[in-house]
């Protein structure tokens, strides 16, 4: 868990580093910084989309993923928690729910925290979360001047979702094939197309509901490896 651990309080130290320069950022760095963001975001979704090696489950994962989303409105029950733990803390920030989505979503959903805490929940190495645990701590100053506390916030989801597929891993404690870590990162990477694209004001698409598709597309490797 030592990576995690570290990697969570980067984020915090690195979001409590950006709300303290908050005041002193102009605007027109906030602008090209998500413009930056944007684009890099999107760059990266493309280069862990180009890993897919199975399209269909990929694509059926997304969908059936998407559907249970909205089912389930998860989009609209993490804002409705964001806005309650806004009032909970007396925020007067407006982009605190989208900040602490857009952390979860930045921090959480690339194929270096999965690959890295799976490898952490064998005993093998922590160095990936390690070195991801630099590049979040500079993200998340950024990000916290531009967005707010919702940053800060977000490192409570990288603790749970980072340390409960650490956990998960050790506790199951056999080899998770390659081919579905890889998938896994591909489906990560689309949600993160969808991500740039909000960063960019070019559409926005409700990414919290495209969720479960993480969960979908490992099951139906496993399926298709069966047959």
């Amino acid at each position: 868990m030592i990576g995690t651990l570290v990697n969570t309080g980067a984020v915090i130290v690195g979001s409590s580093i950006g709300l303290l320069i908050k005041q002193a950022l102009p605007k027109r760095y906030e602008t090209i910084y998500f413009q930056a963001v944007g684009l890099f975001t999107i760059v990266l979704g493309i280069k862990m989309s180009l890993a897919m090696a199975a399209p269909l489950p990929v694509v059926l994962s997304l969908v059936i993923g998407g559907f249970t989303g909205l089912l389930f409105r998860l989009d609209e029950r993490v804002e409705h928690l964001g806005d309650s733990l806004k009032k909970s803390i007396h925020s007067k920030n407006e982009r605190f729910t989208e900040g602490l989505t857009t952390g979860l979503l930045l921090f959480c959903m690339g194929s270096m925290t999965i690959v890295g805490c799976i490898e952490e929940g064998f005993g093998a190495t922590s160095d990936l979360l390690l070195t991801k645990s630099v590049m979040d701590f500079f993200s998340s100053i950024m990000l916290a001047a531009a967005m707010g506390l919702g940053i800060l916030f977000s490192a409570i989801a990288v603790l749970v979702f980072q340390g409960g597929i650490t956990l998960l891993v050790s506790v199951i404690g056999a080899g998770i094939p390659e081919n579905i870590i890889s998938e896994i990162g591909v489906a990560g990477g689309i949600i993160l197309l969808g991500l740039g694209l909000n960063l960019l004001d070019i559409k926005n698409i409700k990414v919290i509901n495209l969720l479960p598709a993480l969960l979908y597309v490992g099951l139906f490797i496993w399926l298709k490896s069966l047959f």
